[in-house]
């Protein structure tokens, strides 16, 4: 079992919290607009084998939980967690996205945008202004609105996203 569904784990929290090492692999900007009680924020592109083998130790017996916004890097986390030779965590299925019907749990200190709205927020600007430079400017505009909707189609099938790494190192994300 790779993955566990918020359901399980809202209950699982419920009857026995100390069972549980909650590993949030967000931004810290997008950990402090919410996250579940007790998580802890190691975002996923500062995860190496020497801080995967230090949380594994910290987990001490506990089950670990991967968490991201919708498991995309919650699944890259667990390829660097069997990576560094810890087999035993698992991710939390659909992410956060998945877990606002889980009542109690979410604790919001802050905030931020997360990561996917703040990808559609830029993706959508760019090429809302793009086609209105390209319409009314300068046909060469186009190309603006062309890379951002080649970007996208690229993240959609490969599931790995350029903006979304490039917004990640943002100040306001950190």
């Amino acid at each position: 079992m790779n993955s566990i569904s918020p359901q399980q784990l809202s209950d699982n929290l419920r009857h026995a919290p100390d069972e549980w090492f909650l590993i949030d692999v967000r931004s810290p900007g997008e950990y402090r607009s919410g996250h579940i009680d007790g998580a802890s924020n190691y975002p996923v592109d500062q995860l190496d084998a020497t801080t995967v083998s230090r949380l594994a130790d910290a987990a001490n017996g506990r089950k670990i939980v991967l968490i991201c916004q919708s498991s995309t890097r919650s699944k890259r986390a667990l390829e660097i967690w069997a990576k560094a030779g810890h087999n035993g965590a698992v991710e939390l299925d659909g992410g956060m996205s998945a877990w606002p019907g889980q009542a109690g749990l979410t604790s919001p200190t802050g905030g931020a945008i997360s990561l996917d709205r703040q990808v559609r927020i830029v993706a959508g600007a760019n090429i809302f202004v793009g086609t209105l430079l390209g319409a009314f400017v300068n046909p060469w505009f186009l190309l603006i609105p062309g890379f951002f909707g080649a970007g996208l189609t690229f993240a959609g099938l490969t599931g790995a996203c350029g903006l979304a790494l490039l917004l990640t190192k943002m100040p306001w994300n950190r």
